[in-house]
Order: structure tokens, then C-alpha cells, then sequence
């Protein structure tokens, strides 16, 4: 009778995984192999820009990776399993937690204003976390941003947020949240082009290598990946013309 319930509980639970990580964005971690998207939550990539308090532009995107970083420092981090990515099948959607913590990584992110809430299938995990992050101006909600899959999207005329998001500087702000020549962050140097051509293949742009002769003619960027992975989790397929240097012969 024991081992037919312990079977049963095997079957009932939903599956939890303890190992060390490996961030690779404010919102997705690879845990044991498995690369999780962190549930309930939209997070800022590493490119993506805010305005701070002082009206400053602001690397968001890298301060919300290095603080989960943080978060989880050397420990153990165990994630319940959600499911297949909708997004991108290769990665799970998952619920983390770091050492004994009882608290999710994936509140805490919206705890710190860090990233937002997103409910899905009618859920709503961190609304009220996110209201505390609001009044209390922390993390991004302390100057101004557009929310991360609007950034993604490549969507200009996104609502802004923020504590500091000015009427009469609307055009002004926008222009830093979305530069013309954005700048690449450290360790990210994949390019990404927003084209309807993509389109065909259920992408919404295009990524091309740094090792491809299509790399030097791509001058104006949209996005900046740290690895193909996270390119085609956005969305993205790699440029079909992306063929490697040849050597020439001696």
C-alpha cells in the first residue's frame, strides 16, 4: 500500500528540480540542463533601456540580471516545472526558489521592480506585489520604462510607466527607450533586425552571427542577443544568408 501511494505522489506533484544555475536574463534561468522562463513575470532583456529618477538613461535590462544574480548568489536553486515555454519549446516555464527561501525568485523580481506582472491563464500571482513596487517607486517604477514585451515587440508607442514618465517629453523619452543605434551589452553580440519578411516563418526579425559575412552589412540593429538561444526565444530566426568566412587559400 506505501509503495502504491508513493507512486501515486510521484504522478500527482508537479516536478522540482534543485541544482545551480545559470542566468541568463532577468527573467530565465538554466537549472540542471533546463532552461526555465520565470513564470507569472515579464522581465527586461539585456538591451532593453529605462529612465532613471534623475531622468538619466539607464541599463535596466543588465541591473535586473545582475540583481537576480544576486538574489541567488552560490545557491541551489529549485524550480517547480510548469510546463513547455508557449513562447519557445525548448524552454520550460517554471516557479524558482534559491536555498530555503520560501519566496519565489520570480516574486521577488517584482517585489524589487524589477520586472512586472504577467498574469497567464487567468492567474494573477504578483499583482500586489507589483502595486508595492509601484507606490513605493522601487526599481524601474522609479523612472520611467515601457513594459519588457512591448520593448521586445519592438512596439514605440507602448504606454509608459513610471513614476518619472513626462507628458510633454513624451517624444524625448521614447527616443532614448528605443535608440537608433543601440549599443551593445557585454557579452551580447548577436544582432537582431525587426522584419515583416520573418513574418512568413512565425518570427518577428531576424539575428545574424558575428562569424557570418551577413554581420559587417548589418549597420542598424533593433536588438542585441548573448546567444542564439535567446534570439530565437524573442522570436527571431537566423539570417538565412548567414554563411561563415571562408579561408582563403594559400
Amino acid at each position: 500500500m506505501r509503495w502504491f501511494i508513493l507512486t501515486l505522489a510521484l504522478f500527482v506533484v508537479p516536478p522540482s528540480f534543485a541544482a545551480k544555475s545559470a542566468v541568463r536574463g532577468a527573467g530565465a534561468i538554466t537549472v540542471d540542463g533546463v532552461t526555465y522562463r520565470l513564470g507569472g513575470i515579464d522581465a527586461p532583456a539585456p538591451d532593453q533601456l529605462c529612465i532613471d529618477d534623475h531622468a538619466d538613461s539607464w541599463a535596466c535590462g543588465i541591473e535586473a540580471r545582475d540583481q537576480l544574480i544576486r538574489l541567488i548568489a552560490d545557491r541551489d536553486v529549485r524550480c517547480q516545472d510548469l510546463g513547455r515555454d508557449p513562447t519557445y519549446n525548448k524552454w520550460h516555464v517554471g516557479i524558482c526558489t534559491a536555498g530555503d527561501d520560501a519566496t519565489s525568485l520570480n516574486r521577488l523580481m517584482v517585489r524589487r521592480g524589477l520586472a512586472i506582472d504577467s498574469p497567464t491563464a487567468g492567474q494573477d500571482r504578483f499583482g500586489d506585489d507589483q502595486t508595492d513596487a509601484k507606490n513605493n517607486r522601487r526599481g524601474m517604477w522609479k523612472g520611467c520604462f515601457v513594459a519588457p514585451g512591448d520593448f521586445r515587440f519592438g512596439r514605440k508607442d507602448g504606454v509608459l510607466l513610471g513614476a518619472a514618465c513626462r507628458a510633454d517629453k513624451d517624444r524625448e523619452i521614447r527616443q532614448v527607450l528605443f535608440p537608433q543605434d543601440p549599443t551593445a551589452p557585454s557579452g551580447c553580440n548577436i544582432k537582431g533586425k525587426y522584419a515583416l519578411r520573418a513574418h512568413v516563418t512565425g518570427n518577428i526579425g531576424i539575428y545574424h552571427l558575428q562569424a557570418c559575412r551577413s554581420y559587417p552589412a548589418m549597420t542598424n540593429p533593433d536588438r542585441w542577443f548573448c546567444s542564439e538561444d535567446d534570439a530565437r526565444a524573442a522570436g527571431f530566426r537566423k539570417a538565412y544568408n548567414c554563411r561563415p568566412f571562408s579561408r582563403q587559400r594559400s
